[in-house]
């Protein structure tokens, strides 16, 4: 069996908060892939509120302690939403310095590893989602840019009332156990999926 390593880096999303079973969507998305092929090991280093200028400063340390150069390795960055957020009045990162980070992080990721991105998700607020589209489209240019794969969960999300409602059961941005299935099924069927 290859032995096959996933990094998954980000933020709230990611991390899984709201999960009782504490999967998150990238531990059911790397349950679902694994086969009689790929021995999978799974790395969710999702941190709550991490914006992708947290993220820039961290995620090289963190997969090169875990990817060693006998395996498989694949990182999968999904942030965004964190970098979104009003606080103290403004974006807490500027849609052009998250652009610039999400460039210096891929770009400088997918010379040594296998690179996905997963955008930020879709959450209840209709302006909060008005901003979080400026960031998935700008993730998308980046990620297109530069050659490598760009789901943009946000607009499937956007308009999928499963997960609307899910949200809308725990603080209107992240879901249940139900949501974080959702996420997982939506990048195990995308064609940018490594494994399925």
């Amino acid at each position: 069996m290859e032995d096959v390593r996933i990094c998954y880096i980000g933020d709230t999303i990611l991390n899984g908060i709201g999960d009782p079973t504490l999967l998150g969507w990238s531990g059911r998305l790397s349950r679902i892939s694994q086969n009689s092929k790929q021995n999978i090991t799974h790395y969710n280093l999702g941190i709550i509120g991490d914006t992708s200028s947290n993220i820039v400063d961290r995620w090289e340390l963190e997969a090169s302690r875990r990817l060693s150069n006998s395996s498989i390795n694949c990182i999968v960055f999904s942030f965004g939403l964190s970098d979104s957020v009003i606080e103290n009045k403004r974006v807490r990162v500027s849609l052009i310095d998250s652009m610039k980070n999400a460039r210096a992080i891929i770009g400088r990721a997918k010379v040594k590893y296998n690179v996905a991105m997963v955008g930020p998700t879709a959450v209840v607020d209709e302006i909060h989602n008005a901003r979080i589209k400026s960031y998935d489209e700008a993730y998308s240019t980046v990620c297109g840019m530069l050659g490598i794969n760009y789901l943009s969960i946000f607009k499937i999300l956007l308009n999928d009332m499963e997960w609307i409602e899910d949200i809308k059961k725990n603080d209107n941005i992240h879901p249940t156990e139900k949501g974080y299935e959702i996420i997982a099924n939506h990048v195990y069927n995308w064609k940018g999926w490594w494994f399925a």
